[in-house]
């Protein structure tokens, strides 16, 4: 059973967490994870973090988000003895699809979702690497509430708090394990 990190442990996992200025544009401190996803026992510790959180409720799906959600997704589906569903861009599913189409600052973008991939009533988590404005996740809740899945929480590996996208979720759980100021 997976126990809490702790507040050390989880400053050690953000010292795996690189930060690349200026990418991808000009004033933007990226993030990048790779560098934790490397190290494994920081992906181990991390998984078994965010696992702890829901271990304790009947899970009956992750969701995890285009493309890096597809990371964290099926580790944290295993470790909860849940199924996994990705969300992906358009044309990327071969079955019938519902689909949502979301603004971002300069234009939109569109998630799909099998329509067969949950039953109404499943208890669902959805999963991304990282948690900005909130934009995709609140697309993904579309998508969850189309198919009449119970959202039982929004799971980020990251957090930038500093964008008050979880402003945005005020009617559900929303746990992040690694949170950045700035």
């Amino acid at each position: 059973m997976p126990r809490e990190i702790t507040s050390a442990r989880i400053d050690d996992l953000k010292k795996l967490v690189r930060t690349v200025p200026d990418f991808p544009k000009p004033g933007i401190l990226f993030y990048d994870i790779t560098t934790l996803l490397k190290d494994k026992t920081g992906f181990a510790q991390l998984i078994d973090a965010l696992a702890a959180h829901y271990i304790e409720r009947k899970i009956d799906l992750v969701l995890g988000i285009e493309a890096r959600g597809f990371i964290f997704g099926p580790a944290l589906a295993y470790r909860l003895n849940a199924g996994f569903v990705p969300v992906r861009k358009p044309r990327k599913l071969p079955a019938p699809v519902a689909r949502v189409t979301y603004d971002l600052e300069y234009g939109s973008d569109t998630l799909e979702i099998h329509m067969d991939a949950i039953a109404p009533g499943q208890s669902v988590v959805l999963c991304d690497d990282l948690l900005a404005t909130g934009g995709t996740m609140e697309a993904t809740v579309k998508l969850v509430k189309q198919l009449g899945g119970v959202i039982a929480g929004l799971c980020f590996a990251v957090e930038l708090d500093f964008l008050k996208g979880r402003e945005r979720f005020t009617e559900f759980d929303v746990f992040s394990l690694l949170h950045y100021d700035e």
